[in-house]
């Protein structure tokens, strides 16, 4: 995904005023937010392009559009800056989670990958079967050195590992598992979910932007790029894909992440967005803390990784160009769930072994797997219009 670029036309000159109401002007009323800045930006320069570049007016607003497009979702605008005609062909945009999602990567790949551990490290008593694995996950809650803890106290530990040693021990196992996971989901030996790939080819086929979420897999980015790659070279030009780098590039990163925003902006509105960077950092931090609030949760969830599905999920919004209240993500994960409730996405669980037995209970929906009765585009615009 390249930067985002914004082509300014050298006639169009905008007083300060414009952007800030009561700016240069003596006034007051200088504390608008960030979202009207860019409203107000838009709309004075797409006026001011129409007039002063006639021959070329179609490009200027039509990028003037995009930036409209972009800044609304980032924002979670749903309402001024969209056009009606195109609005019509983007009611909905579904943002899908790896991890649990397009691949059950839980129950095909996480326990063999410990087993190829076990082996490796030549630890032969030790070997999980699904039930063993089963009830390992719902003893811990999905927490991987504690289903090694349960394991290790039951059967016994190594005979040669002394008593301190058994934290750097299971990093060792950890390590190995990660490494023999990353080979079982590169070898493309794992199956894709059924219905994924028809689901996907479904909402092609009516208009509705797919964006997959790589940036906050779980088992890290390495591990997500080939599943998604499962899907195919030509499935894959249909969809949207948002790893760390787009992430960063996007409009909603660049204020919030503290990256720069593009030189390209004019510079009245960097100025002005800068300053509206801290405002959408306090946002973040109060969504954080609500989030912290929750009394269950399947994984290990630092405010750091909170945030970072906050950004993404908006990332995912802003490059799908569609408001935030329009998008659907499909979640594995209970942080995915509750990341998407406080920025007002609603949110649909598609259960994997790892989660049959979690509640969700601010999702919109519980399904089973992808295609009739369960997950279908048809049945999230259903959802979309409730």
């Amino acid at each position: 995904m390249r930067p985002l670029a914004i082509e300014t036309a050298s006639r169009c000159t905008i007083p300060l005023s414009t952007i800030v109401p009561g700016a240069g002007g003596g006034g007051g009323g200088g504390g608008s937010s960030g979202n009207n800045i860019f409203k107000s930006y838009n709309n004075k320069c797409a006026e001011s392009l129409t007039i002063s570049a006639p021959t070329s007016s179609y490009n200027y607003r039509h990028k003037s559009k995009q930036l409209n497009y972009r800044v609304n979702a980032a924002s979670g605008s749903s309402g001024s800056g969209y056009d009606d005609s195109d609005n019509s062909t983007r009611q909905l945009a579904v943002l899908l989670e790896v991890e649990g999602v397009l691949m059950d990567v839980y129950r095909f790949g996480n326990r063999e990958a410990f087993n190829l551990a076990f082996k490796k490290m030549g630890l032969d008593c030790a070997h999980w079967t699904e039930p063993i694995y089963l009830d390992l996950i719902r003893k811990s809650f999905g927490g991987e050195e504690e289903m090694l803890t349960l394991y290790f106290n039951k059967i016994g530990w190594p005979t040669s590992l002394p008593t301190n040693e058994k934290g750097s021990f299971m990093k060792r196992v950890l390590r190995e598992k990660k490494n023999a996971l990353e080979d079982l989901v590169m070898s493309k030996s794992l199956p894709l979910r059924p219905g994924a790939e028809d689901f996907i080819d479904d909402a092609h086929k009516e208009g509705v932007p797919i964006v997959v979420l790589a940036s906050y897999s779980r088992s890290g980015e390495n591990i997500a790029r080939p599943i998604i790659e499962s899907l195919g070279k030509d499935r894959m030009s249909k969809i949207k894909i948002i790893g760390n780098m787009e992430v960063e590039q996007s409009l909603y990163g660049q204020l919030v992440l503290g990256k720069g925003v593009s030189s390209s902006l004019d510079e009245q509105l960097v100025s002005e967005a800068r300053k509206a960077a801290s405002t959408e950092k306090q946002k973040i931090a109060k969504e954080v803390a609500s989030v912290l609030k929750l009394s269950v949760d399947i994984d290990t969830t630092s405010s750091e990784s909170i945030q970072k599905i906050v950004t993404a999920l908006r990332a995912g919004a802003e490059y799908a160009e569609v408001p935030v209240p329009n998008c659907v993500l499909v979640a594995g994960s209970l942080p995915g769930v509750a990341a998407a409730e406080q920025i007002g996405m609603p949110c649909v669980v598609l259960r994997s072994r790892l989660t049959s037995r979690a509640e969700f209970p601010s999702a919109n929906a519980i399904l089973d797997s992808f295609g009739p009765p369960d997950l279908t585009i048809s049945r999230l615009r259903q959802l979309r219009s409730s």
